[in-house]
């Protein structure tokens, strides 16, 4: 019976472990969490989610109390079209981040950021070029492209120095949105290094409408893989999404996947970045208490507790201090939505938004509790403590229950 350290994930000469932490926003995914992978053979990710706002809280930056300085007389505007972030400041976040991890790299594996599209910051272009740029100055092995097409990401690094010798990759959930982004991108000559297709039972944003139940991630990896090879591609597939177990992991990997990619596991462990309560949330959670809802001004739906503080909250906008899913007009759904709500209860001292929320500071706070489909068998992974609490594990832990486990057994902690 085979066991995922019976298979290597290969890029070029190099061979890893074929498991990947995914990159989970804001700072779940943290420096610590991606140090660990990487030191045990396989490919660890930070977020570059929000991260003015991470720099702030890991390095005593000062890039949001500067923003909201700049633009507090703009609070009480619905008008948002005048909050800009400062390119400069950006890039200095970025670097000091993306720089300060690879620093404390270790071992043979390797660490990704992954890079979300849907971060539009009221200046999509040139916010995101900013972005994949100093985190390839800043010496990073590899960028995944996630939530969005990013039908023109690899445009914006074709002339940096790095564009072919660092690892580029993008998320997708189906092979039109593959097939939009290899035809957009032809023309540079560059193929991606690898391909994460994100089923529907995946954490987060989905690429998925709402009838995502209707799919099945070994069905879209297979239609991939068909056509990878009618086309004479050959692009390393990472299947992503439900994959709770080793011998899950396995399944995708006897099937042609080049590695899997796991994250709602690590949710529960010590490098994650969730506060200790919110993980205690996590793993006591049931399968009742996990939807998936629309209230991400994104437009993508999301998979998250039912109990997540952010539903229903009706905070002020806080996009003088944030502002990071402000499109390139300066609007979001979330500051529509809460107007309406002001203007229809006009003396309420207190209101509710439940159809959209304010997903920058819901995430800066860790009040947005994104999961995957499988966060409620998180309890089948650990120990429950004479407290009634739930023992938090290790990453390594984690990790090496991924790589040797069989049979569908999950190893618990001692």
């Amino acid at each position: 019976m085979k066991c995922v350290d019976d298979f290597r994930l290969q890029f070029g000469k190099q061979e890893l472990v074929p498991i990947i932490i995914g990159g989970m926003g804001v700072d779940i995914s943290t420096a610590e969490l991606a140090l660990e992978a990487a030191r045990l053979g396989g490919i660890g990710h930070i977020s570059d989610a929000m991260l003015p706002t991470v720099s702030d809280r890991r390095y005593e930056t000062h890039f949001i109390k500067e923003k909201l300085k700049q633009y507090k007389y703009n609070i009480d505007n619905s008008d948002k079209s005048a909050v800009k972030f400062d390119l400069g400041h950006i890039a200095e976040a970025t670097h000091l981040h993306v720089s300060k991890t690879m620093e404390a790299k270790r071992g043979e594996g390797m660490i990704f950021i992954n890079c979300m599209e849907k971060l539009t910051m009221n200046a999509p272009r040139e916010t995101l070029r900013v972005r994949l740029r100093t985190a390839l100055d800043a010496g990073i092995d590899g960028i995944t492209l996630s939530a969005g097409l990013h039908l023109g990401s690899f445009a914006l690094m074709e002339d940096h120095p790095r564009f072919r010798d660092a690892r580029l990759g993008i998320i997708v959930s189906s092979l039109r949105a593959l097939q939009l982004f290899l035809r957009k991108t032809a023309k540079l000559n560059r193929l991606p290094d690898f391909i994460v297709v994100e089923g529907p039972l995946a954490g987060g944003h989905l690429g998925f409408d709402m009838d995502w139940a209707k799919y099945d991630l070994h069905t879209i990896m297979a239609e991939i893989l068909l056509y990878l090879q009618t086309e004479k591609l050959n692009i390393p597939l990472i299947a992503a999404g439900g994959i709770f177990t080793g011998s899950d992991a396995v399944s995708f990997l006897e099937n042609g996947a080049a590695a899997v990619q796991v994250a709602t596991r690590f949710t529960a462990v010590h490098e994650c970045g969730l506060p200790e309560k919110v993980m205690q949330e996590y793993i006591k959670a049931t399968e009742d208490d996990i939807e998936v809802n629309t209230v991400s001004p994104t437009g993508y739906p999301m998979r998250m507790l039912k109990s997540s503080p952010a539903i229903g909250s009706g905070i002020r906008p806080g996009c003088e201090s944030y502002g990071y899913l402000l499109d390139g007009s300066g609007n979001c759904a979330y500051i529509e939505a809460y107007n309406r709500e002001v203007a229809a209860h006009p003396k309420a001292k207190k209101i509710s938004v439940m159809d959209k929320t304010c997903l920058c500071t819901h995430m800066r706070n860790f009040n947005c509790w994104t999961c995957g489909h499988y966060t409620y068998r998180l309890k089948d992974a650990t120990r429950r403590l004479p407290d009634g609490s739930y023992q938090i594990l290790s990453a390594e832990h984690v990790f090496r229950d991924y790589q040797f486990s069989v049979d569908q057994k999950i190893a618990l902690p001692d």
